[in-house]
């Protein structure tokens, strides 16, 4: 089965619906598929529902979809950076579904693993768990998730072979791999496609049965905020 297209458009041709949901990995600005997303605003697709930990920021990542208005409701634990996600989310025009972090990824782990729900703690006693079922174990109290099932998973690795196994770099592993295995589709771009067994298997993050196309790009890695310290005075 052939895995790797020629482009962004290509791996998306035929993928993509307006209202569908779509999980994208990445954490701030690391790790994310930025050429997928300019995909993604070239089609013109709209009423998306995104599952992701933030959407980028002003006019970059996810924060492109959000300027064009295609986004309908975003599934994040962190509005973050983006001035934008938090004007259209106050004014009403942005729907906001909170979640704590780790129950974000948990959410998409589970779904990828075909799991419809799970009990935790998390959230327990806040508006989290407003309209949600509690269970009792040991005298705690535990809220009902739902795992997430998406349409479409969009991530950024940094190797693949070309039957789809992920080798990601550091942090940019972040949201990436359980985005990945919640998608009914998912589509990879990455820096490099490497032979296939080249990879040492005890390397590999992702294994490829979770991916269905592959792209390689040049990527801009802006960096979301760049703190340096003074130079000391000679």
């Amino acid at each position: 089965m052939k895995k790797v297209y020629g482009s962004a458009a290509e791996a998306l041709d035929g993928l993509l619906h307006d209202g569908m949901l779509i999980a994208a990995g990445g954490f701030g600005l690391c790790g994310i598929p930025e050429l997928l997303i300019d995909a993604v605003v070239e089609s013109g697709v709209k009423d998306l529902t995104v599952a992701s930990n933030n959407c980028g920021v002003d006019g970059f990542g996810l924060g492109k979809l959000l300027d064009t208005k295609q986004i309908k409701k975003m599934m994040s634990s962190y509005v973050g950076e983006n001035a934008e996600f938090m004007r259209q989310y106050l004014s009403g025009e942005l729907e906001l579904e909170f979640n704590p972090q780790g129950t974000l990824a948990e959410r998409m782990r589970a779904g990828g693993s075909g799991i419809p729900g799970f009990y935790t703690k998390t959230g327990v006693g806040t508006v989290i768990a407003e309209g949600k079922e509690v269970k009792n174990w040991a005298g705690q109290d535990y809220i009902l998730e739902e795992g997430i099932f998406a349409d479409l998973s969009i991530v950024k690795a940094w190797k693949a072979d070309d039957t789809g196994n992920l080798v990601f770099r550091k942090t940019a592993r972040n949201f990436n791999p359980p985005a990945a295995m919640c998608g009914k589709v998912c589509v990879v771009e990455v820096e490099e496609i490497v032979p296939r067994g080249s990879l040492d298997p005890d390397h590999i993050h992702l294994p490829g049965i979770y991916v269905h196309r592959i792209i390689q790009g040049e990527h801009e890695k802006r960096i979301e905020q760049r703190t340096t310290r003074k130079r000391e005075d000679a």
